[in-house]
């Protein structure tokens, strides 16, 4: 199977080149785009999936409902929903962007596209992808925080823009309008 390739791209999101997964996650700190959706129901509880065992970035830790690399020639939001599809079975969605920002860890640099959702759909994982998933009360991840359970990556996001729950992200969407 042919390795993959991302796009590389500069500190606003421009592609500026391309490089493979193994260079991007070998501590070469080449930045490449990302996406996170937060998956909200209507209850305010946070979808979180559980990474396998056989990814090469934090295994076996609890993460963002959805993430993933976006492919070359395709946007944000495409690959947000191409995402969604492959690694929980949600489709249709209706997506809000929160923001981006680079998020920078031991082994890689990546330009982050946050977005969330509120959706009834029961989340169907791809075992491939991903080992669990289920819905958090805010508070119990709050509870959880700096225990080595989640991705670092989740815990930022977390502090950024979930720790106040969906009624918060409902009132600064309706702000920005």
């Amino acid at each position: 199977m042919q390795e993959e390739i991302f796009p590389l791209v500069d500190e606003q999101g421009n592609v500026i080149g391309q490089a493979t997964r193994s260079e991007c996650h070998s501590g070469s700190m080449l930045l490449h785009p990302v996406i996170h959706i937060h998956v909200f129901n209507e209850e305010g509880k946070l979808y979180m999936q559980k990474r396998s065992s056989t990814k090469d970035i934090q295994p076996d830790k609890w993460d963002s409902s959805v993430g993933g690399h976006i492919d070359l020639n395709e946007t944000a939001t495409e690959a947000a929903l191409r995402e969604a599809r492959e690694e929980i079975g949600l489709n249709d969605l209706t997506l809000h962007y929160l923001d981006k920002y680079i998020i920078k860890t031991d082994r890689e640099r990546e330009l982050t596209y946050c977005f969330y959702t509120i959706t009834n759909q029961i989340p169907k994982i791809d075992m491939k992808e991903v080992s669990d998933g289920r819905f958090w009360e805010i508070s119990e991840i709050k509870n959880q925080l700096g225990k080595d359970i989640f991705t670092p990556n989740f815990e930022l996001d977390f502090g950024h823009f979930l720790s106040k729950g969906l009624d918060h992200l409902l009132k600064e969407n309706m702000n920005s309008i």
